[in-house]
């Protein structure tokens, strides 16, 4: 996969933007569930929607959660939703956004570290 993974801990990694044709990669790395971060056409219209990514996420087997959240907007109940998909999802989950900074950052809020 030409898409790199940051492992952040063996039941939790990020990624910047994947879309469709990543899935069955990120299936295959041995990822169970997928966590969409960035809104729909946050970066125009040749963005993959979640609508498309998740078709394919499913396809290859995975849990798929939509959940985007605004660059630099982060509210107490973006952190809430986080940690409950972190909580109820198959691990090991994989979740992106555009650089995969957002789902960090989320990430470290849902979990106390930060």
């Amino acid at each position: 996969m030409s898409t790199p993974i940051n492992p952040i801990t063996e039941a939790f990694a990020v990624a910047p933007q994947l879309g469709p044709e990543h899935m069955s990669a990120v299936a295959a790395a041995g990822y169970r569930s997928v966590i969409i971060n960035r809104p729909d056409f946050e970066g125009g219209p040749e963005q993959p929607t979640s609508a498309q990514v998740s078709e394919a996420a499913r396809a290859a087997g995975l849990e798929v959660a939509y959940q985007p959240v605004v660059s630099g907007a982060m509210t107490p109940a973006d952190v809430e939703r986080f940690s409950e998909l972190l909580n109820t999802l198959p691990a090991p989950i994989l979740a992106y956004c555009r650089s995969g900074t957002r789902c960090t950052v989320l990430y470290r809020a849902a979990t106390g570290q930060g």
